[in-house]
């Protein structure tokens, strides 16, 4: 399933629910915080730390009002996100 976005931020890009969800959620944090882990997120959101990897990749190169960079790899990959 996948839905085309436009938000106010000038957003275009075809995304699925599980990456409106992801980017949702990194929207809702990144005023508190800079760096997520896959594996946290998933925990959040009911996903595995591999779907939100490899559906982090499409918001990174997304048009979005977040900056999203991998950042490492220790126990789960880590993503730097600013707003």
């Amino acid at each position: 399933m996948s839905a085309t976005t436009a938000s106010a931020t000038g957003e275009r890009r075809t995304l699925t629910e599980k990456q409106h969800r992801i980017l949702e959620y990194l929207r809702d944090n990144a005023d508190t915080q800079t760096y997520f882990k896959s594996r946290l997120i998933g925990d959040e959101l009911d996903l595995s730390a591999k779907e939100v990897g490899s559906n982090m990749t499409t918001i990174q190169n997304s048009d979005t009002d977040l900056d999203v960079e991998k950042w490492g790899y220790s126990s789960s990959t880590t993503w730097k996100v600013t707003a």
